[in-house]
C-alpha cells in the first residue's frame, strides 16, 4: 500500500477504505506495507469491515490481504472479519476472504513440493552414491543417489547439477529426466514430485559436503543395487531398472527444450522425448 493509502486508511474521514487493486478474477488485492510503528488493530478492523462492504457493493469476489511480519497484530481483526490463512512466506502472511459466501473458488495454496534424485555413472560403470547425516537414513549405512529439493525459481535440471556439486563436489552435466514419482502426505503434508535425473560427470574427485553427507563414493552399480534396502524397495527397483535400460540404450527419457510463454517474458522449459525413430 502506498503512503497515501495508509493515510486514507487511518485518516479522520468516516469513509476510509483500504487501498486495493483489482485481480484478474473479479477480486481485489490489498498489500499492506511495513510501518515503523504497529497499526491500531481496532481501527484497522473497522476500516477492513467498511472496505468489505464497499467491495461487496461493487460485486467483487475474492479478497487477498497481504500482511508483512511487522503488521502481525492485524491478523486477529482480519480473522474476526472472516479471513482465513492461505499461505505464509518468510516476510509475509497471506489471508483470503470470499465475499459471495458459500463455497469459494479461490485457488488453494501450492500442493506439491518438487525434488530430484541424480543418477550419475562413470566409465567404470560406477554410480555416485552418498550416505546422509540427516533425513531418513542416518546411521543406517544405506547408500543412495544425491537428492534434494528444487528451490523457488530454479529449474529441475539446475537443481540436479547443484545438488550433485553440493553433496559430492562433482561437476556434472544434465542429460535427461528418466522418470518421476508422485507421492502424497509427504513434506509438511504436501504431495511430492520426485524426478530421477540422469547426469554426466565432468569431474571425478569427490569432496563431500561435511554438514550433511557422512560419506560419498563411486560404487559399482551392482554393489549399490544389491543393498537389502534397495532390494526390498519397489520404487528403487523401478529406478534401477530404468537407469540400466538407459545405460543399455533401450530407454529414452525427457530433455528440456527452452520455450517462451505468451503470458510473460520468462523463459521456461518443455520436457519431452526428443529422440527420433
Amino acid at each position: 500500500m502506498s503512503e497515501s493509502g495508509t493515510q486514507q486508511v487511518f485518516g479522520e474521514t468516516e469513509n476510509s477504505l483500504l487501498t486495493a487493486v483489482n485481480d484478474e478474477f473479479g477480486g481485489v488485492i490489498v498489500e499492506m506495507e511495513p510501518q515503523q510503528h504497529p497499526m491500531d488493530a481496532a481501527a484497522f478492523g473497522s476500516v477492513l469491515r467498511a472496505s468489505i462492504y464497499h467491495w461487496r457493493e461493487q460485486g467483487k469476489k475474492g479478497v487477498w490481504l497481504k500482511l508483512p511480519i511487522k503488521l502481525a497484530n492485524l491478523v486477529e481483526p482480519a480473522v474476526k472479519e472472516g479471513f482465513w490463512y492461505h499461505h505464509a512466506e518468510p516476510t509475509y502472511l497471506m489471508l483470503a476472504y470470499w465475499i459471495p459466501g458459500g463455497v469459494h473458488t479461490l485457488p488453494a495454496n501450492a500442493s506439491h513440493r518438487v525434488s530430484i534424485g541424480a543418477f550419475i555413472m562413470n566409465d567404470k560403470r560406477e554410480v555416485l552414491v552418498v550416505q546422509e547425516k540427516n533425513g531418513t537414513f542416518p546411521g543406517t549405512e544405506v547408500w543412495k543417489f544425491p537428492t534434494g529439493a528444487v528451490d523457488e525459481g530454479e529449474d529441475i535440471f539446475a537443481t540436479a547439477v547443484r545438488e550433485v556439486k553440493e553433496e559430492t563436489g562433482i561437476d556434472s552435466e544434465f542429460v535427461e529426466v528418466l522418470a518421476f514419482r508422485q507421492s502424497h502426505k509427504f513434506f509438511f503434508e504436501k504431495s511430492d514430485l520426485f524426478f530421477v535425473c540422469m547426469m554426466r560427470p565432468l569431474s571425478f574427485d569427490i569432496q563431500k559436503q561435511e554438514s550433511e553427507i557422512h560419506a560419498a563414493e563411486w560404487m559399482p552399480f551392482e554393489e549399490y543395487a544389491a543393498q537389502p534396502f534397495v532390494q526390498r524397495n519397489e520404487l528403487m527397483k523401478y529406478i534401477n531398472n530404468t537407469c540400466l535400460a538407459k545405460i543399455d540404450s533401450t530407454y529414452s527419457g525427457f530433455s528440456p527444450v527452452p520455450i517462451t510463454s505468451s503470458f510473460s517474458d520468462e523463459k521456461s522449459y518443455f520436457y519431452f522425448n526428443t529422440s527420433r525413430p
